[in-house]
């Protein structure tokens, strides 16, 4: 079962974001935080955040091995945009528009065993106590 995490509203285009993402497509977490650490461009930093989000979402929500992840899939999709007006030469005013981005990350690895229960300390001490009665 893979694992995802989605950044939304980006203040990037997607086109610039996309170009990031498809440095990291394919590649183990630990490879991928290490390429976008050095990889010297702004979007670098947001895909970063969503593929560290994705990596806390697999070990602390559903049990999985940090080292064992890897990037299934990673895809950049266009957020709202923002339309807005520039003041240009004679008094008019030209229109331009900010892009967004919504990123999302899937990753998948190998699941941690799970432990047995605290619930047989639990039942084997209520048992003790109303033995020594």
């Amino acid at each position: 079962m893979a694992v995802q995490a989605v950044a939304k509203g980006v203040q990037m285009s997607p086109r610039k974001v996309a170009v990031v993402a498809a440095l990291v497509r394919g590649h183990s977490v630990a490879d991928a935080l290490t390429i976008l650490e050095h990889t010297p461009r702004r979007s670098a930093t947001a895909v970063k955040k969503a593929v560290m989000s994705a990596r806390a979402n697999a070990d602390h929500n559903h049990g999985y091995k940090p080292a064992t992840l890897q990037i299934t899939e990673i895809s950049v999709t266009p957020g709202p945009r923002l339309k807005r007006y520039r003041p240009a030469a004679h008094g008019r005013a030209l229109p331009f528009q900010r892009k967004t981005s919504h990123i999302r990350v899937v990753v998948d690895g190998e699941k941690r065993e799970v432990k047995k229960p605290a619930k047989a300390k639990a039942e084997t001490k209520a048992a003790k106590t109303e033995e020594s009665k």
